[in-house]
C-alpha cells in the first residue's frame, strides 16, 4: 500500500501466491471484496444467454431490436447513476459500506429480474441491478487496493479482474445448466442473487479500509489492521507513511475550499490523472468488450450457427478464455508493467478485429440462395418474397433483412444448399425442424462460421489480459487520496457511460450497415486507443501512491514507453540507497 520506495520484480507474483499460507489475512480482504466484481461479470454473461430465452417467453422482445437493447443497456443506465453516486458514498461512509450496499440492490433486482411478469418488470429488475453493479466496479477494487502491500498491489486488483471475468464464465455454465429447466431464464436472472448474499455475509465480518479509517481520524483501528496485512518489521514505517499522506492530505483539504469540479481540474496531478484513469475506462468499451460478452451467443448465431443451446455452448468459450486471460493479467501487471501490457493487448484486439470483420464480410456476401422450389414446398411463404420483383436474386441475408417477420430455413440435405424465405414463427420453426431442416432469423448458414469463433476467441485472449484488468488497476492508484473516491466515480461513470452507448447501439448498428462494417469501426477506434495509451497513460508499476502523485506532478509525455525516465530511475537508486 504506502511502501517506501519498494520495487516491483518479477518475484511479485510468486509473492502474491506466497501470501495464502503467509497471511490468508491479506487474500481473504481481497477475495471478500472482490465478489464485487464477480457480481459485475455475472450479469454481464448471464444476460447475454437470458436473452435467447426472454426472446422465446415475450414475443413483442422478439420482435423489436430497440427492446433487446434495452433489457440489456438498463442495467448499464443503472450502473452510471450507481458509479456516480459511488465515489461520494465510498468517500463518505466508507468503502465496505458501500460494497453492502451494492449487494442489497443487487440482491432485490435479482429477485424482481427472476418474478417478473412482463418486459417492464424485467427493465425495473435490471435498473435495480445496475446500480449495485455500478457502485461496486469502483468500490471492490478501490478496497483491494488500499488494503494490499505496494509489492502485490496489481496482483491483488487483478483479482478483482479475474472475478469478473470468473463470473462471466459462471454464468454461462448457469445459462446452460437451465436451458432445459421449466423457466429457463429465470433461473438465469435469479441465481444472481447468491453471490450477493455471500458477499454480505463475508463483508460483514470484515473492517473498513485503513485509507480510510486514518482519512477519518480512526486511526488506532486503522493501525490494528495495518498490523495483520504488513510483516512486524514493515509494519511502522508503512504506519508512519500513510500518517504523513493523510495529515499532508486533510491540511491541504483544510486550507482549501470545498471540493468542486472546476477545482480538481486546475490541480494538474488530478487532471493528468483524470485523462488517463477516463480514457482507459473510455476505450475499454469502445474498443467493442461488451457486444462480445453481452452478445456473443447473437453474434455467434449472426455467423451461422441457429441452436440457442450451440450458441451458449460456443460462447462459453470465449468465457473461459476471458477467465484464463485474468489469470494471465495477475502475473504480467506487476511484471512488464501497466502500459507496455495494455499496448500489447490493444494490438492483439486490432488483429482479433480484422479477423471477425473479414469473416462476417464473407458470411454477409455469400449466404445461401432462397430457392423458389423449396420455399413452395412450406405453406406460409414470406410477404416480402411473395412479392419481391426478382425473388431469383434474393439470398438468405436478403430474407432476413427483408423483414423482422421472415426466416430461412435450411436446405436438409446441405445447410449451404438453396433454402426457404418463410414467414417467422414457432409453427414454421417446428415445421422445419421436424424435417430435420435448421431455422435462421439472427444470421446465414455459413462455411466461414468456425472462423468467427475463433476470431471471438484471439479478441478475449488479447483482451483480456490487459485492457480488461488495468484501467481498473490504473484507477485504483492514480489519483491523490483526497480525490480518490470522486475521480474513481467518475472514471466508473465514464466507463457505464460508454458502456451503454455501445450496448444500445451495437444490435441496431449490424441491421444498418452490418456486422462487418460494425466491426470496422471498432478497429478505428482501437488504433486510437493505441495512440491515446502511448501519450497519456503513465506507467505505475511499483510506484507507492505517493510517488505515482509526484510523477503527475512533473510529467512530461514519454513516447519510449518501454524505457524508465532517467529521472524516474535516479530517484529510484536514491530510494535504494536511503534504505541500505
Amino acid at each position: 500500500m504506502e511502501g517506501g520506495g519498494v520495487e516491483v520484480d518479477v518475484s511479485a507474483f510468486r509473492e502474491c501466491l506466497s501470501l495464502s499460507w503467509k497471511n490468508p489475512y491479506v487474500l481473504r480482504l481481497a477475495f471478500s471484496a472482490g465478489i464485487g466484481g464477480l457480481l459485475f461479470g455475472y450479469d454481464t454473461g448471464v444476460i447475454s444467454g437470458a436473452l435467447l430465452y426472454i426472446r422465446d417467453d415475450f414475443k413483442e422482445v422478439d420482435s423489436k431490436t430497440w427492446l433487446q437493447e434495452a433489457i440489456v443497456s438498463m442495467a448499464l443506465a443503472g450502473a452510471i447513476i450507481g458509479a456516480a453516486v459511488g465515489g461520494w458514498i465510498n468517500d463518505r461512509f466508507g468503502r465496505r459500506k458501500a460494497i453492502l450496499l451494492a449487494d442489497t440492490l443487487f440482491f432485490i433486482g435479482s429477485a424482481v429480474m427472476a418474478a417478473a411478469t412482463n418486459p417492464s418488470i424485467l427493465i425495473v429488475g435490471r435498473v435495480f441491478v445496475g446500480l449495485g453493479v455500478g457502485m461496486a466496479s469502483m468500490a471492490s477494487p478501490l478496497y483491494i487496493s488500499e488494503a494490499s502491500p505496494t509489492r502485490v498491489r496489481g496482483a491483488l486488483v487483478s483479482l478483482n479482474g479475474f472475478l469478473i471475468t470468473g463470473g462471466q464464465f459462471l454464468s454461462n455454465l448457469i445459462n446452460l445448466a437451465f436451458t432445459k429447466a421449466p423457466g429457463t431464464w429465470r433461473w438465469m436472472l435469479g441465481v444472481a442473487a447468491v453471490p450477493a448474499l455471500i458477499q454480505i455475509v463475508l463483508m460483514m465480518m470484515l473492517p473498513e479500509s485503513p485509507r480510510w479509517l486514518f482519512r477519518k481520524g480512526r486511526e488506532e483501528e486503522g493501525k490494528a489492521i495495518l498490523r495483520k496485512i504488513y510483516p512486524p518489521q514493515e509494519v511502522e514505517a508503512e504506519i508512519n507513511t500513510l500518517k504523513e499522506s493523510v495529515e499532508i492530505e486533510i491540511k491541504e483539504a483544510e486550507a482549501s475550499d470545498k471540493v468542486s469540479i472546476v477545482k480538481m481540474l486546475k490541480t494538474k496531478t488530478v487532471r493528468r490523472g483524470l485523462y488517463a484513469g477516463m480514457g482507459l475506462q473510455i476505450f475499454q468499451q469502445f474498443v467493442g468488450i461488451n457486444t462480445v460478452m453481452y452478445y456473443s451467443p447473437t453474434i455467434v448465431q449472426l455467423a451461422g450457427f441457429a441452436s440457442n443451446r450451440t450458441a451458449l455452448l460456443l460462447s462459453l468459450i470465449t468465457s473461459g478464455l476471458n477467465a484464463f486471460g485474468s489469470i494471465l493479467s495477475i502475473y504480467f501487471i506487476d511484471r512488464t508493467g501497466r502500459k507496455k501490457l495494455v499496448l500489447f493487448s490493444l494490438c492483439g484486439v486490432v488483429f482479433s478485429l480484422v479477423v471477425l470483420t473479414v469473416v462476417f464480410h464473407q458470411s454477409t456476401t455469400h449466404s445461401p440462395m432462397v430457392s423458389a422450389l423449396e420455399t413452395s414446398h412450406f405453406n406460409n411463404t414470406c410477404p416480402d418474397y411473395h412479392s419481391a420483383v426478382n425473388p431469383g436474386g434474393w439470398d438468405c441475408m436478403k430474407c432476413l433483412k427483408a423483414s423482422p417477420g421472415c426466416g430461412f430455413c435450411a436446405s436438409g440435405a446441405n445447410k449451404l444448399l438453396p433454402g426457404a424465405c418463410l414467414i417467422s414463427g414457432d409453427t414454421t420453426k417446428d415445421q422445419c425442424h421436424k424435417e430435420d431442416r435448421l431455422w435462421y432469423t439472427r444470421g446465414c448458414p455459413s462455411k466461414f462460421g468456425w472462423l468467427a469463433i475463433v476470431g471471438l476467441a484471439l479478441y478475449i485472449i488479447f483482451f483480456s489480459p490487459g485492457m480488461g484488468t488495468v484501467p481498473w488497476v490504473v484507477n485504483s492508484e492514480i489519483y491523490p487520496l483526497r480525490y480518490r473516491g470522486i475521480c474513481g466515480g467518475m472514471a466508473s461513470t465514464s466507463n457505464w457511460v460508454s458502456n451503454l452507448i455501445v450496448a444500445q447501439s451495437f444490435l441496431s448498428l449490424t441491421q444498418a450497415i452490418g456486422t462487418s462494417w460494425t466491426f470496422m469501426i471498432f478497429i478505428f477506434i482501437t488504433i486510437a486507443a493505441i495512440i491515446f495509451v502511448i501519450i497519456f497513460v503513465p506507467e505505475t508499476k511499483g510506484l507507492p501512491m505517493e510517488e505515482v502523485e509526484k510523477m503527475l506532478e512533473g510529467r512530461d509525455l514519454n513516447f519510449k514507453f518501454w524505457q524508465r525516465s532517467s529521472r524516474h530511475a535516479e530517484e529510484v537508486a536514491t530510494q535504494k540507497t536511503q534504505s541500505t
